[in-house]
Order: C-alpha cells, then structure tokens, then sequence
C-alpha cells in the first residue's frame, strides 16, 4: 500500500454563496466548485494586483474541486468528504429501501474512502455499513438532523429578489428568484492541492476579500482561508485504474484513448466555456472545450496523482472589431488517486 500527501484548504463561509450553472438559472445553486472555475479565480486575483501570472496559466499545483465539510464547531474536528467514484461494485441489496439509500450515497469521507480505493465492496452481507448512510453522505461522523429529518448540511434556500430595468419608475419591477447556500454549524468548502503552493496561498489572500462565485456585488461569496495539516491518503500500489477529484482535460488524443481502453471505465463530462469576463472583451465568449467531472473512473496509464493539461481558450482571429490580445486559460490537470476496480 502507497500513500500520498495534500495540503488542504478550508473555506468557511461569512456570507451567503451562489455558484451559477450551465442554464443560468438563478433559480438554481450549484453546491460545489469546480476546480477548473476555482484555478481562473485564482489567477484573475494575481493579475488584478499586478502580480505577474505564468504565461502558461500554471500556478505550479494542481487543485481538487471544492468539496464539502462538516464541522461543528471551530475548535472541532473537521469531517472531509470526497466524492463517490462512478464505477464502483455495489451488492445486491434484498430491501428496497437500503437499496434506494445506497444510490442516493454522493460523498465518502476521507476516513472511509481508502476502502474504496482498495476495492472494498460496502454494504456487503450483513455489515453494517448501511448505518453509515446520511443523506447523501457515507461517514461515521454523526451529522446534525434539521425538524425535517435531513441530515444535509449544506443548506438551499430559495430567495425572491426584484430587478429594476427602468429607474424613473414607468417600467414595473419584475420579481426573480435566487437559490442560495449555506453551511451548518462551522462547514463549508475545501480543497486538495499538490505541489508548489506558494503562488496559490498568495491568491486566495486576494479572493477571499474579492468572493467567489456570482451576486459578489450584492455579498454573496466571502469566506475565511483556513489551512490545515496535510491530508494522507492511503493508495493501493497495484490498481490498474484511477479516480478524478478535479475536473480532466487530457493531454492529448492518444492519452485519451489510453484513458478508455477497457469496460471498466465510467465518466461524466461537460462543457466549459462561458464570457471572457477582463475589459474590454465582456461581451465575447471563449471557445469551448469538455472537461471530465470528478468521480471519474478511466484506465491509469502511469505512476501518478496528476495528469491533464491547460487549454487556451481565446477565442481566434478577429471578433467583430476586436481582437483578444491575452490567453484564457482553463485548467483541465486533474489530481489522480489510483483505485482498485473489482
């Protein structure tokens, strides 16, 4: 068995939090980061201070998404959960009702998660794992129960807000609605990150006074940088296949092919692009590219806890009457945890 060793940043929340998904419905909250979305903020932090960014978009660490905690308290200790690889042996479970549990399970904590990657089967015979469950939640940890009977944490709540397109008041206002999240108790976000650390801790002192995610302007989005000691985890040493705690570019055509080579694979992907968001470009979108979502499960292909590459996203040749005249980076390298498959 092998281990390996990140450094890990918590987020704690002072301020509400709105994360937008690929509909733009306000409506709607995405509840966690992802890293490609995380590494941009960090980098337009650095340029907007005047701090010299790497001309290949590379702060010299690869991150994890943001992934949920729980902690009760300051003081106590916190609960870090990863999420549950899509490819995974599950029994055969003879009540319905264990079996509906098991397929809501989205997040493992840290604690549990090296059976995982050692191929251990949960839920197996009569273990009691199935005590395990909370909400979408697999862990030992006992987790607080709201006057619902949920155990989840992370809070949404659906908020009615006004937008105001005419100021002298001819125009009537027209009602929209924002979804936004909040943590129990002391929890909140946070991420892995492996390698040269020191331009990313310079960053997230500026992003955390900027917030992240979007109605920044109306508060949402600040937080507290709490770092703590480096997590270890544990690793098989002879597992054929990996697991993404971050979202995937892969390096090349040839790589992704490799990545897929067997039936044991199971991914997700979706595509990233979006408005370039630095002056005067606002109105212009980047080019596109699909990205691999965590959980992902592909062949390995090497002894390694990263693999991807940083795409260049701006858009070619002249767009109407402009032309980008700087990169836009989107960060597709992914950490990697070797995972035993069965």
């Amino acid at each position: 068995m092998n281990s390996v060793k990140f450094k890990t940043y918590r987020l704690h929340f002072t301020a509400p939090l709105h994360i937008s998904d690929l509909r733009d419905d306000a409506s709607v909250s995405q509840k966690t980061i992802h890293s490609d979305t995380l590494y941009a903020a960090l980098i337009s932090c650095l340029a907007k201070v005047g701090r010299p960014v790497p001309e290949n978009g590379d702060l010299g660490c690869v991150i994890s998404d943001l992934f949920p905690y729980y902690q009760f308290e300051r003081g106590s200790k916190p609960t870090f959960f990863l999420p549950m690889p899509l490819q995974s042996t599950l029994p055969q479970l003879s009540d319905p009702a264990d079996a509906k549990k098991v397929k809501k399970v989205q997040w493992v904590d840290t604690r549990l998660y090296s059976r995982l990657l050692q191929g251990d089967i949960f839920f197996y015979g009569k273990s009691n794992d199935i005590s395990l469950i909370k909400a979408s939640y697999l862990t030992e940890t006992e987790l607080p129960e709201d006057a619902t009977g949920s155990r989840d944490f992370v809070k949404s709540e659906v908020m009615q807000r006004v937008k105001i397109e005419d100021r002298t008041g001819k125009e009537p206002a027209v009602p929209y609605y924002v979804d936004r999240i909040s943590f129990k108790d002391y929890s909140g976000l946070y991420f892995l990150a492996y390698g040269d650390t020191s331009l990313l801790e310079e960053a997230l002192q500026i992003l955390k006074m900027e917030g992240i995610g979007t109605d920044r302007y109306v508060g949402y989005g600040f937080f507290e940088t709490i770092m703590d000691e480096e997590m270890e985890l544990q690793t098989p040493d002879d597992a054929d296949h990996w697991v993404l705690l971050s979202m995937l570019i892969p390096e090349s055509e040839e790589q992704l092919n490799q990545l897929l080579i067997d039936d044991k694979v199971a991914y997700d992907f979706t595509r990233r692009g979006g408005w370039i968001t630095t002056p005067p470009y606002t109105t212009l979108r980047k080019n596109a590219i699909y990205a691999f979502l965590p959980g992902s499960v592909f062949c390995s292909t090497s002894n390694t806890y990263s693999i991807g590459r940083i795409a260049d996203l701006k858009p070619e040749g002249e767009i109407g009457e402009r032309i980008v005249d700087h990169s836009i980076w989107r960060n597709g390298k992914a950490i990697v945890l070797p995972i035993t498959i069965k």
